[in-house]
């Protein structure tokens, strides 16, 4: 069967399974023990790059289900289903009045994947948020239920993507969210977005709007354009580094993390290195967002990847800095 990916690479795995229930996915977990074949676990693929086929099982999660309980102090737990598509859910939260993940809005993937992947745009995470994830334990077959400060959330990084990738399959993901709420409108240009359009105290709606266009404005539709969104992750640097570079570049721009490091978009590191619209064969990198690779058109994993290493090479020799990839390349 096909790997189901957004970059709409050709590549087949041996076999696929697929639980919609908390008791469908403990009989895979107990195939999975009991299989010698490795397997994957994916979401809608948005964040994958196959380079090949898989000889191995793809495991999918199909739960549904978005619930809400809101407590006296005005704060609510809502419970989704991990296979529900992710921006569906933040526009259920935003229809009901509830602004906490306005930020994350038209993020492509699924709900599972923003417990593994601590998804984040316009300057929140999904782990602000996460108040816990309900899994399988493939090696035990047990049901957990794993608090947020458990795993382990950093950068685009958690527990689930190293010492705990491919243990768990995860059945739904809670969230605490807040009745009350003050817009987060400080990272990039939302703000100057939102005093264009005269909008000086956003409603969960307007912000989530707001988001929206600016993206869509950005970015590539996987639809019409295979990619995988921002391919890279923005580089931490230390202060030291920072220093040094803003020494040579003075208009670099960049975000304070702590006094021991900052935060450089890797998208202006690609484009000082011009490769902003430029191709590779079948690859290349957008004409708008130079974080983004897109597929032009038959291009292979290998294509893909061959555009990465050839990126990673010009910003090291340029900037000493190595650019990571965000999408799982497998």
């Amino acid at each position: 069967m096909k790997i189901q990916n957004t970059f709409g690479i050709d590549a087949q795995c041996r076999r696929y399974l697929e639980y919609a229930t908390a008791e469908e996915a403990c009989t895979i977990a107990d195939e999975l023990r009991r299989a010698s074949q490795p397997f994957l676990i994916i979401g809608t693929g948005s964040n994958l790059l196959p380079t090949g086929d898989y000889d191995g099982t793809v495991v999918h999660s199909a739960v549904r289900g978005i619930s809400l309980t809101e407590q006296p102090d005005g704060r609510a737990l809502l419970r989704c289903g991990s296979g529900e598509t992710w921006d569906d859910v933040v526009a259920w939260t935003v229809d009901r009045g509830f602004a906490d993940l306005a930020n994350l809005s038209l993020i492509p993937g699924e709900v599972g994947a923003s417990a593994v992947q601590n998804i984040g745009a316009y300057g929140a995470e999904a782990c602000q948020f996460i108040h816990a994830i309900h899994a399988i334990d493939i090696q035990t077959g047990q049901r957990l239920i794993i608090p947020q400060q458990d795993c382990r959330y950093g950068y685009r990084d958690s527990l689930f993507k190293h010492e705990w990738k491919n243990r768990f399959l995860i059945t739904h993901v809670s969230y605490q969210l807040h009745r009350q709420y003050k817009p987060n409108m400080e990272y990039g240009n939302l703000r100057t977005e939102l005093e264009r359009k005269s909008i000086e105290s956003p409603t969960p709606q307007q912000l989530r709007q707001v988001i929206i266009d600016i993206r869509r404005s950005k970015l590539p539709d996987p639809a019409e354009q295979g990619n995988a969104g921002s391919f890279f992750m923005n580089p931490v640097v230390s202060r030291a580094k920072f220093e040094e570079l803003s020494a040579v570049y003075p208009q670099m721009p960049h975000y304070y993390i702590n006094e021991d490091s900052e935060k450089i978009p890797a998208a202006w590191l690609i484009d000082q290195c011009g490769w902003k619209g430029r191709t590779l064969g079948c690859a290349g990198v957008h004409h708008k967002q130079p974080l983004v690779l897109v597929n032009l058109g038959g291009a292979t994993g290998q294509d893909i990847v061959a555009l990465c290493k050839a990126i990673q090479d010009d910003v090291q020799q340029r900037f000493g800095i190595t650019l990571k990839p965000e999408v799982n390349i497998v």
